[in-house]
């Protein structure tokens, strides 16, 4: 008797100026593109033109090369879609109206959640890669929840400025965990009624772990959505 084939989860990734014919880089576990973060295959598909810079600021004529990929990476057995990138957001409706399978493009599909997990009085920080783009019109809750979530991001460190580069390089996590206790610590002295942390940027999970034990708060990111999405389908 023949096996059922693997169900994959598929990956969204961004342009990282990988040669022709190449593979993305692999990620440190805990990150999404590392087939040992999870319990499940992983697929990945690149959107053509999803350069960082580009996605984060928002770029409408991105939507068609989503959902070229997501079908691609359907056809190819995804059960389920994800993105490498928490701006992806803005392209979760088309991509989701284009295939038949749960499509969670990011974590920031989890804050209507979160917020009821804890008291009125509590707020959610969301930490990003850069805050001057991740405005509030991303965030799908209501306007009385919108003034329970504060944010910070790494825009200006040496991750950012990586990011922005192209081909980009490897990515220092080292600096991302420095630069994130920093910001991490930052807004709590500002707002200390911070009961919970939701990561937005992808490369925030590889140093997820140390940063709950840092904080002592629970964190929430992209794997984590993942993870319950592929556990409903499985």
């Amino acid at each position: 008797m023949s096996s059922l084939p693997p169900r994959c989860l598929g990956i969204l990734n961004l342009e990282r100026g990988v040669p022709p014919g190449g593979s993305p880089p692999k990620s440190p576990f805990g990150g999404l593109l590392n087939p040992e973060t999870f319990d499940f295959p992983v697929i990945s598909e690149t959107v053509e033109g999803a350069w960082a810079e580009v996605v984060v600021r928002g770029e409408p004529a991105l939507e068609p090369a989503y959902i070229a990929a997501a079908k691609k990476l359907v056809q190819r057995g995804a059960v389920a879609v994800s993105a490498n990138c928490g701006f992806s957001i803005r392209h979760q409706a088309a991509v989701a109206a284009a295939v038949n399978v749960p499509v969670v493009l990011s974590s920031l599909l989890l804050l209507p959640n979160l917020l009821r997990q804890f008291p009125v009085s509590a707020k959610i920080a969301v930490f990003t890669y850069d805050s001057q783009h991740c405005g509030r019109d991303l965030f799908p809750v209501d306007e009385l929840d919108q003034a329970r979530i504060v944010i910070g991001g790494l825009e200006g460190t040496k991750f950012w400025h990586d990011e922005h580069k192209r081909p980009a390089p490897p990515v220092d996590y080292a600096a991302i965990e420095t630069d994130l206790s920093a910001c991490i610590a930052r807004l709590r002295s500002e707002h200390p009624e911070i009961a919970a942390i939701l990561f937005e940027c992808t490369a925030f999970p590889v140093v997820a772990p140390a940063m709950r034990r840092g904080t002592k708060l629970p964190i929430y990111d992209i794997t984590n959505l993942c993870r319950l999405t592929m556990a409903s389908v499985r």
